[in-house]
């Protein structure tokens, strides 16, 4: 048996422990998960009523083109449905996104560190990976543009990047963008957009009619708290929206998704809610890091990148005792940094507790 040669080494994804496995390992009964940026106040309340109304339909096939979401998702950001895809979470949006445009002999610009699943998805089709530093936690835009030639098929922007939680402004897109060539996709990854606060973020949906090469990912995982049911979508120039659904497959989406996605777009007044509590909880974090002495990048996400000044790994080891799951900054390009998930006050106060004193020792 010969696989394609490029994923033979390619590393297997590794997502935050799950809280049962780590009450089973540790003989803990209490456990807070902030590892993997999931929303602490659920999802709208409506959300549970439609899937109850779609269990009774689980023999039938869902909508391959999603057409109800369509028209939901198309209302609200006041675009046309055919400038829509959906996906299984955003994480299949990149995969779509990488078979239909990339192949050997081309290649693929990105930040480092940024969401893995950009290079996972550029190699196992055989693309050569370009990979440029962020500058100060941030995308460095002009030296990713150095770095696109002939052969660059997509550019991957993730902002707020994963996982610094750092913007690039609008003056910086729109600036890169007018140097793109046309014949490069330039993907904005945008799935923590709903949680941004500052003024400078870009409205991305606005550059569209300007710039027909650019595709604008988001997803129903994060504010709405729908991560168990992988929704996502995409918005883009219907030519770009023809190739992804070239490549989809049919049924890519579940009904019960689907109709989760639709109940949780219509309760704006939840997605503020969490915006505002998540603010609060960035900077419950900012003061307490600011205590300690420590560095961390400010973050426009729902997660903050925090450097401990020792390693990662044993950090997350020594708080995984204490009951907190976070995420190593080992396995995502920061060796001594944690990225802690914000959570609910009370969640973050646990964590504060428990970090002060594995850095006093008490626990490493």
């Amino acid at each position: 048996m010969l696989p394609k040669k490029q994923i033979v080494d390619l590393p297997v994804y590794q997502p935050g422990k799950p809280i049962e496995e780590v009450k089973r390992e540790l003989g803990l009964d209490s456990i807070i998960k902030l590892a993997s940026n999931e929303n602490p106040f659920g999802s709208s309340p409506e959300v549970q009523p439609a899937i109850l109304k779609e269990l009774s339909q689980l023999a039938i096939y869902p909508d391959g083109a999603a057409m109800e979401l369509r028209e939901a998702v198309s209302s609200f950001l006041d675009v046309k449905g055919e400038q829509l895809v959906f996906g299984n979470g955003s994480d299949e949006l990149c995969m779509l996104t990488s078979r239909a445009y990339l192949q050997p002999g081309t290649n693929t610009v990105m930040a480092v560190p940024t969401f893995s699943v950009y290079k996972t998805t550029a190699t196992v089709e055989g693309a050569e990976v370009i990979e440029v530093p962020l500058k100060d936690g941030v995308h460095d835009l002009p030296a990713m543009l150095e770095k696109i030639d002939e052969n660059t098929r997509i550019v991957w922007v993730c902002n707020p990047n994963n996982p610094s939680g750092t913007i690039n402004s609008k003056d910086e897109v729109v600036s890169f963008l007018k140097q793109v060539p046309e014949t490069t996709l330039v993907v904005l990854d945008e799935a923590y957009c709903e949680y941004v606060t500052n003024d400078a973020y870009p409205n991305s949906l606005s550059l569209l009619p300007d710039f027909p090469n650019v595709l604008i990912l988001r997803t129903f995982s994060k504010i709405y708290g729908l991560a168990a049911l992988r929704i996502g979508y995409g918005v883009a120039d219907p030519a770009i929206i023809d190739k992804l659904n070239r490549v989809r497959e049919p049924f890519n989406t579940s009904r019960i998704a689907q109709a989760a996605a639709i109940a949780a777009l219509k309760d704006q007044e939840f997605v503020k809610k969490c915006r505002e509590e998540n603010a609060k909880g960035r900077e419950q974090f900012y003061k307490a890091f600011d205590e300690m002495g420590l560095s961390y990048y400010p973050s426009e996400g729902n997660f903050v990148l925090v450097d401990t000044g020792k390693n990662g790994n044993d950090i997350f080891n020594a708080l995984l005792r204490k009951g907190v799951i976070v995420r190593s900054g080992v396995a995502l390009g920061f060796p001594t940094g944690i990225r802690v998930t914000v959570g609910s006050t009370e969640q973050n106060d646990t964590f504060i507790g428990a970090f002060r004193e594995v850095l006093e020792g008490r626990g490493v």
